[in-house]
């Protein structure tokens, strides 16, 4: 199934159906008057986040969606049938925009969160609601009202809890690989991954989904290379994991480049924790793995870590150290959510 994580759709709310203009007229009933029904309220175009989905592929295929109208009333005082929501389903993540798509309408970030996009019109009143004790038989009625035109974006941002980054080759499939069951697609040359892949990992009794994004170069918050598409698969994250190649000849710049896109690209993912991991050691002599990690920590001011995907020499240890860093993030969204429940709690003696 092909990944797609941007798409634009047209929707369209049903109209209200037209209220009735219509009198009793029965052979020995001595009184008539006005019985003209309600017209029923147009469908509404709905939004939902379900379980099983990991892409907007849908979307490429059918990007038109009308709701249905309402009927009109009728006589004998009988109501229109309402017409039918219509719901668009998408992966947990999803980001509705506007049609400039820099406002954000609603942002689905758990499953079974929904949204009403585009509200149906409401039915037009039959001539029976006109009825007063001077207009015994008002000849009016009231049209439905309209339906909503729009056009949004659908932007999905992967839900996962650590992010990769790096330049191209520098192991972060194979870091995905080995540590998860996903299986991206690795080889010894540049921009083999064309698209996020997400795995489950595991250590230590506990377990947090990577995501692993398009190799950046310079320039990417330009457009250059894959340019800053896949970024915001990674905004969700509560810490991200920056490899940097061992077998680079300036790793320093390697690091230096990384973190200028970042910081161009969004001052949220700037300032989100990292940790910082010289990758490929076991292509390394002893001296120049602790050349390397000393101009690393000198210029990322705190700790680096050493680690091999292919002979997974200090894995674990990265891992655990993800896993703190999640915890920590975790922890912070309860207590969060936690002080919300106590502020909306009425005093009690």
């Amino acid at each position: 199934m092909k990944f797609l994580d941007l798409a634009k759709v047209y929707i369209r709310s049903g109209s209200g159906g037209n209220g009735c203009v219509s009198f009793r007229r029965e052979k020995f009933i001595e009184f008539g008057g006005p019985n003209g029904g309600d017209g029923g309220k147009g469908g509404s175009v709905i939004i939902e986040a379900v379980e099983g989905l990991n892409t907007l592929i849908d979307f490429r295929y059918q990007q038109h969606f009308f709701a249905q109208n309402g009927q009109g009333g009728m006589g004998n005082n009988r109501t229109g049938k309402d017409g039918k929501d219509i719901i668009l389903r998408v992966p947990a993540g999803t980001e509705v925009l506007d049609e400039d798509e820099e406002t954000v309408i609603a942002d689905l970030t758990e499953v079974g969160e929904t949204f009403v996009l585009a509200k149906g019109g409401n039915g037009g009143w039959g001539n029976l609601r006109f009825k007063t004790s001077t207009n015994q038989a008002p000849g009016k009625a009231n049209p439905g009202q309209p339906g909503i035109d729009r056009t949004i974006w659908l932007r999905l941002k992967l839900i996962a809890d650590a992010g990769l980054l790096g330049l191209p080759n520098a192991g972060k499939s194979t870091f995905l690989s080995v540590t998860s069951n996903a299986r991206p697609k690795i080889a010894d040359y540049p921009f083999t991954t064309l698209h996020p892949n997400l795995g489950v990992v595991g250590i230590d009794n506990a377990e947090f989904v990577v995501a692993d994004i398009p190799g950046l170069i310079e320039g990417a918050s330009e457009g250059r290379g894959l340019g800053d598409l896949f970024l915001g698969h990674v905004e969700r994250c509560a810490v991200l994991l920056h490899l940097i190649d061992g077998t680079s000849e300036d790793v320093v710049a390697d690091y230096e480049t990384i973190i200028t896109e970042i910081n161009n690209y969004s001052h949220i993912l700037g300032d989100k924790p990292r940790i910082t991991v010289l990758n490929k050691i076991d292509s390394l002599l002893e001296e120049e793995v602790e050349e390397k990690l000393a101009a690393l920590q000198e210029a990322s001011g705190g700790r680096v870590y050493t680690m091999s995907g292919v002979s997974k020499e200090g894995v674990d240890t990265v891992l655990r150290a993800l896993k703190a860093e999640i915890s920590m993030d975790r922890l912070r969204i309860k207590q969060a959510e936690e002080g919300d429940d106590e502020e909306d709690t009425p005093w009690q003696p």
